[in-house]
């Protein structure tokens, strides 16, 4: 199997709602026999159901389940709603790939079908461990609605999509920069090495038109080093991809690669997803806090929300040595290249936007202020220098913006919780006007 299929196998288990509850089905439909084994061998003396006993019950136990899974799946359809109205649409897929629906939805089939399986064979015997089974397993059953309940209620609320984003893009982040910038560099390519390699032959995309998801480093470092050549990958992951784009230019090759070869080095999908993909978690914690500004919503508390995680992310990825986008094999020798973002890309994505739709809002200036103070504080001078600029722009803005002494006083004033927290001591870092280039 290749990469490629591994990917898209991994990605089918991952983002398919239905398969977990297929095969709890087929798991159920396996159990039912395997109880009935037992009672026949074990001949329990408790419990003691009579046939109509028996049937009574598992037809409770039925209709009680299956209105647990319309519950289950109704609400799923009016998170997704709220989600996509209040939110971003960008936040649909984590409500179905939740691991307590998942897990939900897979229980509940399961106890459904094996309820259904044992009143199907419930005849003048009655299998006394199969009934037992379905009826304790109710009582679990139950358990999982009303922790459901709460669950759902949890799923639309603002800040705990944001927690959760902001949860899994520090991982994300840790594991794609696990450099510190205190510790030595990440290695990259002479300029020059660069600069001599022979023209490339163009690999074009064929037919798979969407969004670069992933790719296959390891593998592609290992083609290369087979056919003594330098491959590099023009898209960045996040970038979309059209029919006949160049997706690779391979330099140098001492026999050719058969482009179908490169082609299962990457995946392609319909949207972006934080795979390999760091700035996409930006992306989307931006869209939450521009929604939450617009006209329609206007709700900056919860801009303010997401400029708190977008102030932890920054400082964590302003901390680190970001990838060069080149990888030797065990020679020493480059053998792939790709685009990778760089501090500027993190800082402009995570500002730019919040900042314009932001501007006529005090409580985001304020917020925008405290962080950007904080970050040229504790990050490394060279990462410092785009912030002061970031915060040059903030503060001019509100010195337009606001007309009267009293609000521009506001404007121009840090304060970590938008309006209500104490200004930050120390006063205003002063912009620099100039930006130097930074590290990456």
């Amino acid at each position: 199997m290749s990469w490629k299929q591994r990917h898209q196998f991994q990605e089918f288990i991952k983002n398919s709602l239905w398969f977990g509850p297929v095969l709890a089905m087929l798991v159920a439909l396996c159990v039912g026999p395997l109880l009935r084994e037992l009672d026949r061998r074990l001949d329990p003396s408790w419990p003691n159901f009579t046939p109509e006993a028996a049937r009574t019950l598992l037809g409770v136990l039925l209709a009680s389940i299956l209105t647990f899974i319309t519950f289950l799946f109704s609400s799923l359809l009016v998170v997704v709603q709220l989600a996509s109205a209040q939110l971003t649409p960008r936040v649909i897929v984590r409500a179905f790939n939740d691991r307590s629906v998942r897990v939900a939805s897979v229980v509940l089939v399961f106890f459904y079908t094996l309820s259904l399986h044992v009143l199907a064979v419930v005849r003048d015997s009655v299998p006394q461990l199969s009934v037992a089974v379905c009826g304790y397993g109710s009582l679990v059953c139950i358990g999982l609605f009303l922790f459901l309940v709460d669950r759902v209620g949890r799923l639309i609320r603002p800040v705990a999509v944001l927690t959760s984003i902001g949860r899994e893009a520090r991982l994300l982040i840790e594991s794609f920069y696990p450099t510190l910038l205190n510790e030595p560099g990440i290695r990259r390519a002479d300029p020059s090495m660069i600069a001599n390699l022979p023209a490339p032959e163009v690999v074009t995309n064929p037919d798979n038109v969407g969004v670069l998801l992933a790719f296959d480093d390891a593998g592609l470092v290992e083609l290369a080093r087979q056919h003594d050549c330098v491959i590099e990958l023009i898209p960045q992951v996040g970038d979309f991809v059209s029919v006949d784009a160049p997706l690779f230019h391979v330099y140098g090759a001492r026999s050719p690669i058969p482009a179908a070869s490169l082609l299962l080095s990457i995946a392609v999908g319909p949207q972006r997803t934080m795979e390999q993909d760091p700035l996409f978690a930006f992306r989307v914690i931006v869209d939450i806090a521009s929604k939450a500004l617009s006209p329609a919503i206007n709700d900056p508390t919860t801009a303010v929300l997401a400029l708190d995680q977008i102030h932890h992310l920054l400082r964590l990825v302003g901390s680190r040595r970001l990838d060069t986008g080149h990888e030797f094999d065990q020679s020493g020798r480059l053998r792939l290249m790709y685009r990778t973002p760089d501090w500027p890309d993190f800082v402009t994505l995570a500002t730019t936007e919040i900042r314009q739709f932001g501007r006529e809002s005090i409580q985001i200036v304020r917020r925008l202020n405290a962080m950007l103070e904080q970050l040229v504080r504790t990050l490394p001078e060279d990462r410092g220098q785009l912030l002061r600029t970031e915060l040059h722009w903030v503060q001019s803005d509100a010195r337009r913006t606001f007309v009267s002494t009293h609000d521009k006083a506001l404007a121009t004033t840090s304060d970590s919780q938008g309006l209500g927290g104490v200004p930050e001591a120390g006063g205003l870092v002063e912009p620099n006007s100039t930006t130097t280039s930074t590290p990456s």
